[in-house]
């Protein structure tokens, strides 16, 4: 992997990091945060509560102590009054009564403000002085209470307390919905139930915030249960804002990142350099294959990088800083003298072989290319004339009139032009009418859908028949199945590569392959066509199965 793809991965990784790191802080402090919230919040409504049970016990304690200590309390009318004044005097006292020591109410006022005779429990020996039960009454969770003091001669000074004694302020309203305060008289007996708690399917009864107080004064208590889920309502905002921000942070990071590691850093300039000094980018050989007679018509040259290690480094990983660079004329330089040493004995003794080149957008700015051309094929084993320049059509050529210029000075020495990818850039028919090219070579997303009635498909009948209108030559690339083959044939297309043919090849394996098909040892399309002439086209093998080398 290059060095520009590691600083990306590992820029990549860092924004992951540097997001997703303060993110997970963050919202463990928030969550933090948002439980202790709660849980202060359910101890401030518990220790209000428990605050209001004993004020309410201690007013109705005191009123009856009150009475107590008038004297004797008995259902006499004159005592009975007493006994209602109480009751006007307070808010919460829905009525007062005196229980014989069976527990049955003797006397009470205003008279009906009980539905039951029966009070209090039975007077048994070393019961306490204050007596606290519950009625028979409700509202809205909230039970009436029995408060009790004991007379002297066992009898005991009663009274209702309503259940809007203990009517508080529920909570926070977020929490609201998802809280439970449970009011108990001590252990078992509840006295009020305020509110609903229905936790959330991913929470146990366990995970719940609880806050337990205790009353300092009475056996009464108050346990609060908030559903974690809610309380994190209070932090939500927060958590949207921050992951915005880690977001946009890490989104930002990478940017500058991603801008810096495709920065040609002295680094990767010394080791692209070095790579070219040392011939490290070498010529690999496609053969084109005449698809009637299985005569080899020559190859395409395309680079590849070989580290000192032994290492293959695709075009995908260097092309595009080669060309952004400008190195990419040295290489393409390098690349042609490397391909006499290679196939100069071939071509010179087989002239009609082609060797074609592939050249980018830039080499068309200016005359140096011709020079360059000129110079190394002009007298040597590989003739002029034996020489293809492959333009292609991904990348925009800016001044049409400077390349047309160049082509035709390369068509008078004798090299053809050979326009690349056709309809899948920019210049489409224009290239063709314009630049006056001789050759037209079918890309690769054209040939695969061959044989099949789709619109891709039937662009390779308009180009192959545009082609011959216009006297051109044709070349079909990345050929992988017979069919596409037949489909050829068919077509009028009699040159091809790809990899039913073979692969890439470097220089020793191409050399073989050509002497084993000009000496007739060989013949790939023979060999094609006694493999699938039996067999329909849905039986075929694709490449991985069919392909020679």
């Amino acid at each position: 992997m290059s060095r520009r793809y590691t600083s990306f991965i590992r820029s990549l990784c860092l924004a992951l990091i540097f997001s997703l790191g303060p993110l997970i802080v963050a919202n463990y402090v928030l969550e933090n945060f948002a439980h202790q919230q709660a849980a202060d919040e359910a101890r401030a409504i518990g220790n209000r509560m428990i605050t209001r049970a004993e004020l309410t016990i201690n007013e109705v304690v005191l009123g009856l102590q009150g009475l107590k200590s008038d004297g004797d309390v008995t259902c006499r009318r004159s005592h009975l009054v007493r006994l209602n004044e109480l009751v006007e005097a307070s808010a919460y006292i829905e009525g007062v009564g005196i229980a014989a020591t069976t527990g049955e109410a003797m006397c009470i006022v205003p008279s009906g403000s009980s539905r039951s005779k029966t009070m209090l429990p039975p007077y048994e020996e070393g019961d306490p002085l204050i007596g606290i039960g519950m009625g028979d009454g409700s509202y809205e969770g909230i039970k009436s209470a029995v408060i009790s003091l004991r007379l002297e001669n066992n009898w005991r000074l009663f009274a209702t307390v309503s259940p809007l004694a203990l009517r508080l302020d529920p909570g926070p309203s977020y929490l609201r919905s998802s809280m439970r305060s449970v009011l108990r008289l001590g252990p078992e007996t509840v006295w009020a139930t305020i509110g609903q708690l229905k936790p959330s399917e991913a929470r146990q009864i366990n995970d719940l915030i609880t806050q337990t107080s205790l009353s300092s004064w009475y056996p009464v208590s108050v346990t609060v249960e908030v559903d974690p889920d809610a309380a994190m309502q209070l932090v939500t905002r927060l958590q949207i804002i921050t992951a915005i921000v880690c977001v946009a942070g890490a989104v930002l990071f990478l940017l500058i990142a991603v801008w810096i590691s495709w920065q040609p850093d002295s680094e990767t300039e010394d080791e692209f350099v070095s790579a070219i000094r040392n011939n490290e980018f070498i010529p690999y050989y496609q053969p084109v294959i005449d698809i009637e007679t299985g005569v080899l018509q020559g190859c395409e040259v395309l680079m590849r990088w070989r580290r000192p290690s032994g290492e293959m480094v695709s075009p995908g990983q260097f092309m595009t800083y080669a060309e952004t660079s400008g190195h990419i004329f040295e290489m393409t330089r390098r690349l042609m003298v490397q391909t006499l040493d290679d196939l100069g004995d071939l071509y010179e003794k087989t002239p009609d072989l082609k060797i074609s080149i592939n050249l980018f957008a830039g080499h068309f700015k200016n005359r140096q290319i011709i020079e360059d051309v000129q110079d190394i094929y002009g007298d040597s084993p590989i003739a002029l004339e034996q020489v293809v320049l492959e333009v292609t059509e991904r990348q925009p050529l800016h001044d049409i009139n400077a390349a047309k210029k160049i082509i035709a000075e390369f068509q008078s020495m004798g090299v053809r032009i050979a326009l690349d990818d056709v309809g899948t850039g920019h210049g489409g028919l224009a290239y063709l009418q314009k630049l006056g090219m001789d050759i037209v070579k079918i890309d690769k997303m054209f040939v695969d859908p061959l044989g099949q009635e789709t619109s891709t498909a039937r662009i390779a009948d308009a180009i192959v028949e545009l082609a011959e209108n216009l006297g051109m030559g044709i070349i079909a690339e990345g050929v992988e199945t017979y069919d596409q083959i037949l489909h050829l044939r068919r077509l009028g297309v009699t040159a091809a590569q790809g990899y039913i043919f073979a692969a890439p090849l470097p220089a020793e394996e191409f050399l073989k392959l050509a002497n084993d098909l000009e000496e007739g040892r060989r013949n790939v399309v023979a060999e094609l066509d006694r493999r699938y002439q039996n067999q329909t086209p849905d039986a075929q093998e694709t490449v991985e199965d069919a392909a020679v080398s």
